[in-house]
């Protein structure tokens, strides 16, 4: 079955490979780790697909919700300068929802590509089925695009939501390889998809797609509580893993960067841990967001059509109360006003940092604990407990234990590693 549906999408994919060029030659790699200078900009939650695991599954289906809108092209210029001149960002995911359907898109692009902000797409692909529209977007000066494959035929279509949308989607990536526009892809790894894994790995590599990224269905944002997450739509990690270390085989040795995010470490054969990416790596790849912007967009004001924009504000601290003798106090406790900078005087709390000069590193690893300890509440059990990983691993998420327990837990017999740089700095990165 897995191959009758691999050979349809062939016959939609497959652009002949002598009339286009390598675009993987247009860049270089890199096992350099530095901090990421990338960017989000949400720009309203309108999209013409309804995937049941979308993380903003109720403001998409909400048109009354003041984030569903599309924001105007004035304030999305605006919150783009904020993160060029404020947080020195280089680059930029956009977002909708749909990112393609937004009226003033092509100028948005322009925009970012005029400040210094390279702009890549996050889309699902059903618009750039049209040719045309693919031209637009590569005039207007798009970096690449990331498109959501999450699974092939059928698959597909139940779980966005769209009866041929895969079609569209593989006659998308026929597009992009005929006008040479890098595009990367996201798989989202729900109970219906895990099985099409390889198939995955297949088309990345038959397609020329730069890196793939293999996302585990995760409780965050509107998937946060019950929601409708069950073992009827999340799988079971032990399974995902069998797939998953197939896929990363065949797509390293293509030489195609791959990265798995959000799921426990121990889900990785020990040569696979490079590519394995908690919240206290995510800082260290290019193609993620800096907490530091992250925290200022991510605010409703920032994703909302409302004319209205907070000021920017720094990177949260957590469990950094004292450094070099300056004290923070509440500012580095999570849970009160005061942590989320509403009620300081952000001048002096930004002269205390600065003074402190607390190293970046130490605010980004720390920020990423927030997240997944009191944001995502991800939880441990036992046998994490002797696991050498155990510093730099988010563990299991929220919601999963409830649903399957802990049980699969595997601790990894190696000396206390206390890096988050430890693995990955051994995994070549695309460098844009």
């Amino acid at each position: 079955m897995n191959q009758d549906i691999l050979s349809w999408a062939r016959s939609l994919y497959m652009y002949p490979k002598e009339n286009r060029s390598e675009v993987n030659d247009l860049f270089s790699k890199t096992k350099d780790r530095d901090i990421t200078k990338r960017g989000v900009i949400w720009l309203g939650q309108t999209c013409n697909l309804r995937c049941f695991f979308c993380y903003f599954t109720d403001k998409i289906r909400d048109k009354d919700h003041p984030e569903h809108a599309f924001m105007s092209l004035e304030k999305a210029k605006k919150i783009c300068y904020t993160l060029r001149t404020v947080y020195g960002n280089t680059a930029i995911d956009i977002q909708g929802g749909e990112p393609t359907i937004y009226p003033e898109i092509f100028e948005l692009i322009k925009y970012c590509c005029d400040i210094g902000l390279e702009p890549t797409l996050i889309t699902n692909g059903i618009v750039l089925a049209s040719e045309d529209k693919c031209k637009k977007f590569k005039d207007a000066g798009v970096k690449d695009f990331l498109l959501s494959v999450h699974g092939l035929g059928k698959t597909y279509d139940k779980v966005v939501g769209l009866d041929g949308g895969s079609k569209k989607q593989m006659k998308a990536l026929y597009n992009l390889q005929k006008l040479d526009i890098p595009f990367r892809l996201n798989c989202t790894m729900t109970k219906d998809v895990v099985d099409e894994i390889e198939n995955v790995a297949t088309l990345s590599i038959e397609t020329g797609a730069l890196v793939v990224n293999f996302i585990a269905f995760n409780p965050f944002a509107d998937q946060q509580g019950e929601n409708g997450r069950s073992t009827e739509n999340v799988p079971n990690y032990s399974k995902i893993k069998n797939h998953l270390s197939i896929a990363i085989d065949r797509l390293e040795e293509a030489g195609i960067e791959t990265n798995v995010r959000y799921l426990p470490m121990c889900m990785a054969e020990k040569r696979h841990l490079k590519n394995f990416y908690n919240f206290q790596q995510l800082s260290y790849d290019p193609h993620e967001w800096d907490y530091n912007s992250w925290t200022w967009t991510t605010r409703v004001n920032q994703r909302s059509n409302s004319p209205d924009l907070d000021r920017p504000i720094p990177i949260l601290m957590y469990e950094i109360d004292e450094y070099n003798g300056i004290k923070f106090g509440d500012a580095a406790k999570h849970g009160n006003r005061v942590h989320y900078l509403l009620d300081i005087n952000l001048e002096e709390h930004l002269l205390k940092m600065f003074t402190a000069a607390i190293p970046k590193d130490l605010l980004y690893r720390q920020n990423g604990r927030l997240r997944a300890e009191k944001h995502c509440k991800y939880q441990y059990n036992d046998t994490c407990k002797v696991c050498g990983l155990r510093l730099i691993c988010d563990g299991f998420h929220s919601d999963y234990s409830s649903i399957f327990g802990t049980s699969e837990a595997k601790a990894f017999d190696i000396e206390l590693i206390d890096d988050p740089k430890y693995f990955i700095k051994e995994q070549e990165k695309i460098v844009y």
